[in-house]
């Protein structure tokens, strides 16, 4: 994130150089507290405006895959897992609530 920049902004420039991806951002989905790294992570629901993807500086790869077939267990980050789980749950629900959560150490 820049000075001067919102978090929504901050997010759509991240989508941008790690995915090539043009998108819409959305409601707030987790706000994810990663202790060891003394990080904060935000997640929102978001939208592509198109299916252009590509990985970026930032990024080894870069693929659209459906629900049922996310490399659960090739995630980088569990920040990243536990927003794309609270993510299909919510889908599938109907809701947006926010969610709020906290890794105290790395899960690998």
């Amino acid at each position: 994130m820049e000075n001067g920049e919102t978090l929504q902004e901050a997010a759509v420039c991240e989508a941008q150089e790690g995915a090539h991806a043009d998108v819409e951002i959305g409601s707030l989905l987790v706000v994810a507290h990663v202790i060891h790294a003394q990080q904060v992570h935000v997640f929102f629901r978001g939208r592509l405006r198109s299916e252009a993807i590509g990985a970026g500086p930032e990024s080894l790869e870069v693929m659209m895959v459906r629900p049922e077939q996310i490399p659960w267990s090739e995630l980088a980050f569990p920040s990243t897992e536990f927003s794309l789980r609270r993510y299909l749950e919510d889908r599938a629900s109907g809701g947006e609530p926010h969610h709020f959560t906290e890794f105290n150490r790395r899960m690998r």
